[in-house]
């Protein structure tokens, strides 16, 4: 059994949308923009190859490392680092100013109007963060295609290749942020208080700092619990059901306030699976450290913890 989404009484969807209501919205010609945001960090032109090979009809393709991201000198990216008027946040993907973002979805002609679903084929690893920056960016009617492409498909919902055609520009107004962005500055001011609870959403010999691929010290955030962010899929592909992701995340707290939560990985990118699933489970709002793990070990004065 697995999450079933409804449409809520404001009648657009916020966390999750089934293959069937994504269908549904596009027969209907509700105002749509469906975003594929696949992605391979250790390839990161594969994503891009992917969505050329096989996406939904009408998908805008969103590349993490060059719209959902500041320049951040990756070879292939942008060849540059953000200055602080470009990034809201530091790390190996540091998120781009709202501005910045919102001049990136008006190119591609997203508006205010519109029902926005993002979906990858990563268990929605990088299509979380398109989540959680539409509604950083004030932006209610964003969800999750759940399951992803491998869900539509095996539906036997239609797939094209190639480029799609440009959309008109539009002017895409941001609002009152719907999410919370911590600082690294903030995360370390309140290290070890019952006001902070940190969620690591690294593989465990990550977190342990046994093993460490992409930053320069291994570890993690002292105090940081740790739950992998694929605990939250279930084996057909689609999140957990909402009464399982709730009673995991309790377990996982053991008596914390889940609304002290704040959600890390390795670049801000992988802590929003997790942040999905307690939005899914009906827990309270939490927050993201976006620069994660590879702001945080960059200054060596900073506290780390193993095992």
């Amino acid at each position: 059994m697995t999450t079933t989404p409804s449409m809520p009484a404001s009648g657009h969807y916020n966390t999750l949308i089934s293959v069937r209501q994504l269908a549904d919205l596009q027969a209907a010609g509700r105002p749509l923009m469906v975003f594929d945001c696949s992605f391979d960090l250790a390839d990161p032109a594969a994503g891009h190859a992917q969505y050329l090979r096989a996406h939904i009809p009408d998908a805008v393709f969103a590349d993490l490392d060059k719209s959902l991201s500041a320049p951040h000198g990756t070879p292939g990216a942008h060849g540059e680092v953000a200055t602080s008027s470009q990034s809201a946040s530091g790390g190996r993907h540091p998120l781009p100013t709202r501005e910045r973002f919102s001049a990136w979805l008006s190119s591609v002609g997203f508006d205010n109007g519109m029902q926005a679903v993002v979906y990858d084929r990563n268990g929605a690893n990088y299509c979380g963060r398109l989540w959680w920056m539409l509604r950083w960016a004030g932006h209610d009617a964003v969800a999750v295609l759940d399951g992803g492409l491998q869900a539509w498909q095996a539906a036997g919902q239609p797939v094209v290749s190639g480029e799609e055609p440009s959309h008109f520009s539009s002017n895409f107004e941001l609002g009152t942020p719907l999410e919370t962005l911590k600082t690294v500055d903030q995360v370390q001011a309140e290290l070890g208080q019952p006001t902070q609870t940190l969620i690591d959403a690294r593989a465990p010999a990550r977190y342990r700092g046994e093993v460490e691929p992409l930053d320069p010290v291994a570890g993690h955030i002292p105090g940081a619990l740790n739950r992998p962010f694929a605990s939250n899929i279930a084996a057909d592909g689609r999140f957990k059901p909402a009464a399982l992701l709730r009673a995991e995340f309790e377990e996982l707290l053991a008596g914390r306030d889940p609304s002290t939560v704040v959600h890390q990985c390795g670049s801000g990118v992988s802590a929003l699976p997790n942040l999905l699933a307690m939005r899914i489970a009906g827990l309270p709002p939490t927050a993201l450290f976006a620069g994660s793990w590879s702001e945080w070990c960059s200054n060596p004065e900073r506290p780390v913890e193993r095992g």
